[in-house]
């Protein structure tokens, strides 16, 4: 799941509070890192967690209906949402609960908030197309929750606020989470049973030390590297920058020399979206011409060792 894109975003948000908070140890700021990707993790996790939540509560509301049906002699509500195979199968799932109870997370002391979407749930259109529906399909179970999740879960303010308590991590995670929450739902088939597999901590063995090995360098080097962003320009002012500017550009240039199997173009790319991102609404397209001046002030030079494509203009 922590594939290089949500590395790069964590070592720009730690190497800018690298250089912020005073507190110049090195290993503790690697491991600040390693920290913060685990919890992108977790919060994969307990979003995940909070699809079984949801679902358990909606289940007691329709065994409480049913009794007093029963009791009443009127119409048995319908189990259909109740009994839901997807959220079933993620409710029994072998990673979910072995993570779950490693790390002990609950909904539990949060039930009030699960209430409350369980009452948007019921409130949707989604659900209602749902219960209505004449189907009875896993993929009508699985879809549904797909598409509960990006109208209920995706973007929800009161989530935020529940998180941003958990973990100030979690809100500045939360984008890129949802997106391997939804991944992950689409993935699910009916025959995996509880043996379903979950996307795995770190999609390549290799992303956590590249992790590493960027951070480091971009720290350790960072005289160098702007030193070359100021051989590469030289009507160069930083006191003109934006200092969230010169952090993405030092990171960019510690891809560029140190990793020869990513393109340049890939990498000037990746960091003027997190530019767009993180930094002032002019720095996409200043990082952009910058960065690819550098790339090739450092070819020229032979500071570095790559090709790199001709310049292609980019919508800013």
């Amino acid at each position: 799941m922590i594939n290089r894109e949500l590395i790069r975003i964590k070592i720009v948000q730690l190497t800018y509070a690298y250089y912020q908070n005073g507190d110049k140890n090195l290993n503790r700021a690697e491991n600040g890192l390693l920290y913060s990707l685990s919890m992108a993790y977790s919060l994969y996790n307990y979003l995940l967690l909070l699809i079984v939540a949801i679902s358990r509560e909606m289940r007691h509301r329709v065994e409480v209906a049913t009794n007093r049906a029963t009791r009443e002699g009127t119409e048995i509500p319908s189990a259909k949402f109740a009994d839901n195979r997807f959220a079933r199968q993620l409710e029994s799932n072998t990673m979910l609960l072995d993570f779950v109870d490693e790390q002990k997370l609950t909904w539990d002391n949060d039930i009030e908030f699960v209430r409350r979407l369980c009452n948007l749930v019921e409130q949707s259109q989604i659900y209602q197309d749902y219960m209505a529906s004449g189907e009875d399909s896993y993929e009508e179970d699985r879809e549904v929750w797909r598409k509960l999740y990006k109208a209920i879960i995706q973007e929800n303010e009161d989530l935020d606020g529940v998180l941003e308590e958990k973990s100030l991590y979690w809100n500045d995670d939360k984008e890129v989470v949802d997106t391997f929450v939804l991944k992950t739902i689409k993935r699910f088939e009916m025959e995996n049973g509880k043996k379903q597999e979950l996307l795995p901590e770190y999609d390549d063995e290799e992303d956590k030390a590249f992790a590493c090995k960027l951070f480091r360098s971009t720290i350790l080097n960072a005289d160098q590297y702007q030193r070359y962003m100021s051989d590469a320009s030289r009507n160069w002012d930083f006191s003109r920058l934006a200092y969230m500017d010169v952090v993405i550009m030092q990171i960019a240039i510690a891809e560029m020399m140190n990793f020869p199997n990513i393109p340049i173009n890939v990498t000037i790319n990746e960091y003027v979206d997190l530019a767009k991102l993180y930094s002032t609404g002019k720095s996409g397209g200043y990082i952009n011409g910058m960065l690819d001046t550098i790339a090739r002030y450092l070819i020229e030079t032979g500071e570095l060792l790559k090709p790199i494509e001709p310049p292609r203009p980019r919508k800013f």
